[in-house]
C-alpha cells in the first residue's frame, strides 16, 4: 500500500528539527531511513532545494525554501507528485504560522513541536487520496516537476565504522559527471556529483575548471542588534564622506588653491566605511585583519581632515569606525553543526 509514513521540518544551515511527526510505523526499513534522515539533515545546505532519496522499499523527498526544509518518508510506490504537494502544502502552513525570525533563533530542538497537529492532518489527506481535492495543484505541480525534476541522490553503499549508516555517494541524475574530486564540498568523505539534467550537460563539463576555484560558501552567524546598529552607522558615515568629497570637489573647482588631497581623503573614508559593511555581511579570508586595515585608513583618513572636522565630528567617525571592527570581529562564522540526534 503506498502512502507517507512521516515527516519533519528541519533548518537548513545546522540541521536542527524544528519539528516532526509522531510515528507509529518501528519497522527495520523505517528505523534504518532515520538515519538517512539524519545524514541528510547535515548536508541540506549543500544540497539542492528539491531532491529524492531512494532507500529501496522507501522513498525519501525534500524541499528546501527560505531556511528551512520539510522532508518525508513514503512507500516506494508513492507517487512523486503528490509526495512534493504534500511537501509544497507543509511549507505553505509552515511560513504562515511561524515568521523567519523565530525559526532562525530557534535553539532547542523540536522547539515548533506542535506543528506536529497540521503535519498529521496533512498526512491523513494525502494517504486517502480519494477524499483528496486537489486536482487543480497537482496539474501545476507535475508541470513543475516535468519542467525541473528532483535531484536523484543515490546510496551505493554504507559503511558501519562507527555504527552509523552514512553516505558513500551522491549521484545527480543525468549525463554530465563533475569529478568527486573536483570542486565538490562532499568529496573526500565518499561523494560524487553529476549534473542535474541533460541539458546542464555541456555548461557543467565546460566549467569544471572554475567550479574547482570556489570555496564551499561559509555562513555567519546570525545578526545580533549592535550588529545592525553598526552597520547602519558605518553605512551613515560613509555617506557622510562621501558628501563632504562631492563638497570638497565643487570647492576645488571655484577656487584653484584648494588642495585635492582632502578630496582623496574623504573618498577613502567613505570606501573604508563601505568595506566594513561589506566584511561585516560576508565571509571573505582574513577577514579580521581587513577590518582592522579599513579601521586604519578611517583613522588616518579623519587625521588628515582633522583641519575640516571638529573634535565631535572626529571622534564620531572614529568611534563608528572601531564600533564596526569589533562587530565584524564578533560575527564569526558558524561551527560544525551539532547533532541533534535526529
Amino acid at each position: 500500500m503506498s502512502m507517507i509514513l512521516s515527516a519533519s521540518v528541519v533548518r537548513v544551515r545546522d540541521g536542527l528539527p524544528l519539528s516532526a511527526s509522531t510515528d507509529c510505523e518501528q519497522s527495520t526499513g523505517v528505523q534504518e531511513c532515520r538515519k538517512y534522515f539524519k545524514a541528510l539533515s547535515r548536508k541540506l545546505a549543500q544540497l539542492p532545494d528539491r531532491c529524492t532519496l531512494k532507500t529501496g522499499q522507501y522513498n525519501i523527498n525534500f524541499i528546501s525554501s527560505l531556511g528551512v526544509s520539510y522532508m518525508m518518508l513514503c512507500t516506494e510506490n508513492y507517487p512523486s507528485v503528490l509526495a512534493f504537494c504534500f511537501l509544497d502544502e507543509l511549507q505553505k502552513e509552515f511560513i504562515t504560522t511561524y515568521d523567519m525570525l523565530r525559526t532562525n533563533t530557534a535553539i532547542r530542538p523540536y522547539c515548533f513541536i506542535e506543528f506536529d497537529n497540521v503535519i498529521q492532518r496533512t498526512k491523513q489527506r494525502y494517504n486517502n487520496t480519494r477524499s483528496l481535492s486537489t486536482k487543480i495543484n497537482l496539474a501545476d505541480m507535475q508541470m513543475e516537476i516535468k519542467l525541473r525534476p528532483p535531484y536523484q541522490i543515490s546510496l551505493s553503499e554504507f559503511g558501519s565504522a562507527n555504527g552509523f549508516a552514512h553516505l558513500s555517494a551522491v549521484e545527480f541524475k543525468g549525463t554530465g559527471k563533475i569529478p568527486a574530486a573536483c570542486c565538490n564540498p562532499l568529496s573526500g568523505r565518499g561523494y560524487s556529483v553529476t549534473s542535474g539534467s541533460q541539458r546542464w550537460e555541456q555548461s557543467v563539463v565546460t566549467k569544471i575548471p572554475n567550479l574547482c576555484d570556489v570555496a564551499p560558501h561559509q555562513r555567519l552567524e546570525p545578526l545580533t542588534l549592535p550588529g545592525i546598529v553598526s552597520f547602519i552607522l558605518s553605512l551613515l558615515c560613509g555617506a557622510l564622506n562621501l558628501i563632504r568629497g562631492f563638497h570638497a570637489i565643487e570647492s576645488l573647482l571655484q577656487n584653484e588653491g584648494e588642495d585635492f588631497s582632502y578630496v582623496i581623503a574623504f573618498f577613502l573614508g567613505t570606501a573604508a566605511c563601505l568595506y566594513q559593511c561589506y566584511l561585516f555581511v560576508h565571509y571573505t579570508g582574513w577577514r579580521n585583519v581587513k577590518s582592522f586595515l579599513s579601521f586604519g585608513l578611517i583613522c588616518l583618513c579623519n587625521m588628515y581632515l582633522y583641519e575640516l572636522r571638529n573634535l565631535w565630528q572626529l571622534f564620531f567617525h572614529v568611534t563608528v569606525g572601531a564600533f564596526s571592527t569589533l562587530q565584524i570581529r564578533l560575527r564569526q562564522p558558524q561551527g560544525k553543526s551539532p547533532d541533534y540526534n535526529v
